[in-house]
């Protein structure tokens, strides 16, 4: 049995999913590692638009502490943050870099960074943006734990000097994500917040689909689209939609999308939360094309280039092989992907991590 750790994160947000990805990746890794035994603090910067959209009410699977500003983080927080077995920091967090160095000031040795947006940040890097961790603070990292797994892992070894890097895949909670037995109301729907360079692909594989497809029922449902899409009349809108209502969501549809942003189309190895959501809860999943999608969900996903094999897709004559499909994505998914087994690994790397401070101290 492993000893309890305790650990800091702070993150971009955990009391909401409004308009970002990373607060359902937090809250499944978190009840993972409290259902192992572990006790998380996760500190998160106060932000307007996230306060007033909160889905997560006092969690009990972690201890949630709102900060108004890094002199406030340090003030309020030194003293667990110090005596914490290892301090991770997510990416997008709010002035990221001089959070990274007060970690590092604090906590030397035991601070990581956990990149739910890698491709997105090695892009910026290289073009000199320090948004939220400087290409000097990785070598400094103890471990550089990465949503994208692959060839990028290597580059921050090799290129940016990370002493560790290890992936650490989105997850699924399938207590959370099951099937509902909702009334299908649609035959093919999206999820995902706007994103300029994801709105290409969603125009080919969903909405000309469904000026094509007068007869078939879509859906999107995600924040922050812009006012001058032109919707089709058979393609419903949802603003927001919270996580408590993704699961009715997905077993609603026949068949849904995944969308993938073009910086992780080129890293690869870069599967989304919501494509395991979908897995986890058996809809047959639709997808763009990328490096490793085939290797993490073997068979699992049909993988669509065109406008034509959506709508092959969508009027075949039976639905049976893609039951099949999504059965399989499934199995998959409830094995190696849920929130229990991302946190196993996340504290199999933690203790590898420490284990050169340890020999060194002895030494």
């Amino acid at each position: 049995m492993t000893a309890p750790l305790d650990l800091v994160v702070l993150g971009l947000s955990l009391s909401s999913s409004w308009g970002n990805g990373h607060a359902t990746t937090f809250r499944s890794l978190l009840r993972g590692l409290h259902a192992l035994g572990h006790r998380t603090l996760f500190l998160e910067r106060e932000q307007p638009w996230y306060a007033q959209n909160r889905d997560l009410g006092a969690p009990g699977f972690c201890t949630l502490a709102l900060y108004n500003s890094i002199e406030d983080l340090v003030a309020c927080h030194a003293g667990a943050i110090a005596a914490a077995d290892a301090v991770i920091v997510g990416s997008y967090v709010p002035e990221g870099v001089a959070v990274i160095d007060a970690m590092q000031a604090i906590a030397p040795g035991r601070v990581s960074f956990y990149d739910i947006d890698t491709p997105v940040t090695l892009a910026r890097l290289a073009q000199g943006k320090e948004d939220y961790i400087a290409a000097h603070q990785i070598p400094r990292l103890a471990t550089y734990y990465s949503f994208t797994g692959g060839p990028t892992l290597e580059r921050l070894r090799q290129h940016y000097g990370a002493q560790q890097a290890e992936p650490l895949f989105c997850s699924v909670e399938p207590e959370l994500y099951r099937h509902t037995g909702a009334t299908q109301r649609w035959d093919l729907g999206y999820l995902g917040t706007y994103s300029p360079d994801r709105q290409p692909t969603l125009e080919r594989l969903l909405l000309e689909p469904a000026r094509r497809l007068p007869h078939r029922r879509f859906v999107v449902a995600g924040a922050q689209y812009p006012q001058d899409i032109d919707w089709p009349g058979n393609v419903e809108r949802i603003a927001h939609l919270p996580p408590a209502e993704h699961p009715d969501f997905y077993s609603a549809q026949r068949f849904t999308l995944n969308v993938t942003r073009a910086d992780m189309i080129a890293a690869g190895w870069s599967p989304s939360v919501r494509l395991f959501e979908a897995a986890a809860i058996g809809t047959p999943i639709i997808s763009d094309a990328w490096e490793g999608l085939e290797a993490l969900l073997p068979g699992g996903v049909a993988i669509a280039r065109t406008i034509e094999d959506v709508v092959a897709l969508l009027e075949a004559p039976s639905d049976a092989p893609h039951k099949a499909m999504a059965r399989r994505a499934q199995g998959i998914v409830l094995q190696r992907h849920t929130g229990l087994a991302r946190a196993s690994e996340l504290v199999t790397a933690i203790q590898l991590a420490t284990v050169p401070h340890a020999v060194a101290a002895v030494g």
